[in-house]
């Protein structure tokens, strides 16, 4: 069978533009290994951490906190299921050390 790819693949042709390059790599390997929840699951962390940091921008902490806390619950999903989850952490403890408490 080929391999899912952009052209194919309307999660990931949505996803090509507005990811990073290591996140749509993710979503590729998730969606070429029949993971398509997961890679789902990957695209709503990305946007809670994207909001997380624009909260911490406009000073919203409370808001802030609480898409972290979203997005740390998801993190440990993906964990529990054993998906590769190195490059969403660095991401969150990022935003996370930024957010006052």
């Amino acid at each position: 069978m080929a391999k899912i790819n952009a052209r194919n693949n309307d999660i990931l042709n949505t996803a090509k533009n507005k990811t990073s390059p290591k996140i749509y790599s993710m979503l590729v390997e998730l969606i070429n290994s029949g993971e398509d929840s997961y890679a789902e699951l990957v695209l709503k962390i990305d946007y809670l951490l994207e909001y997380a940091s624009s909260c911490i921008k406009d000073k919203d902490w409370e808001e802030a906190r609480e898409s972290l806390s979203k997005a740390k619950s998801r993190i440990e999903t993906l964990e529990q299921n054993n998906i590769d989850t190195e490059y969403l952490r660095y991401l969150y403890e990022g935003i996370e050390s930024k957010c006052k408490k």
